[in-house]
């Protein structure tokens, strides 16, 4: 299984079969995935669109409902974590999609957002069909390692992540949006962040390190998520 290979034809997939899915197969990676940060508490649930208020023009047959704790770097963590489960259910033929438009018929305050999937017959791309802002803009130095977190999804395709060099890696920031989308992005920018950061995960998993330094450089209009090597 290589999820890294995912990464380069995953498109978000809003084209659903009604076929049947073995879930066990989804809660076992689940249960394998490790988490950006370890303190963090969070859970899922597999629903059925019924169970859910979706806003979108069009529904899947089944949702992940992903819940988490309130704490630093809670929304970046579920994005890192769920991202590696949609290159997973991608490589085994299920198409998936992050959903910010929608929200639990029976509330839970720990709720944060939804990833619709089924079996689809329209979930690959080529390369040259993604549109993504060129390395140079998303990093001071344009570096093809990054290419990885340049293909990653986010919410209106707003692309949030900036990557600086260090010594040892790279201290990573989120953008920040104009006020118009950041009252539309807030919450959903983290976990774009967290799916970037999945990305370069799976493509380096065995040199990957990410920590949270004290000695960061303060970027305008930009927020210091952490700091990682591979």
């Amino acid at each position: 299984m290589d999820l890294a290979n995912q990464i380069y034809v995953r498109k978000s997939c809003r084209n659903y079969l009604d076929d049947d899915i073995d879930f066990n197969q989804i809660r076992d990676f689940i249960s394998s995935v490790e988490p950006l940060v370890g303190d963090i508490k969070f859970h899922y649930e597999i629903l059925p669109k019924e169970d859910l208020n979706i806003k979108t023009r069009w529904k899947a047959p089944y949702y992940l409902a992903l819940f988490s704790e309130n704490k630093d770097l809670a929304l970046v963590n579920l994005g890192f974590v769920f991202q590696q489960v949609s290159l997973y259910m991608q490589s085994i033929g299920i198409g998936s999609c992050w959903v910010g438009m929608a929200s639990l018929k029976a509330n839970d305050p720990e709720f944060v957002i939804a990833i619709s999937f089924g079996k689809s017959d329209r979930m690959t791309r080529q390369r040259s069909d993604f549109k993504r802002r060129e390395l140079s803009e998303i990093s001071d130095v344009e570096d093809e390692s990054l290419i990885p977190a340049q293909l990653a999804p986010s919410a209106i395709n707003s692309q949030p992540w900036y990557f600086k060099h260090t010594d040892e890696g790279f201290d990573v920031y989120q953008v920040k949006q104009n006020i118009l989308k950041r009252q539309i992005l807030k919450k959903w920018n983290p976990i774009d962040v967290g799916i970037a950061l999945s990305h370069l995960y799976v493509s380096n998993e065995n040199s990957f390190k990410f920590e949270v330094k004290d000695n960061f450089e303060k970027l305008k209009g930009k927020t210091y998520i952490g700091s990682i090597k591979f």
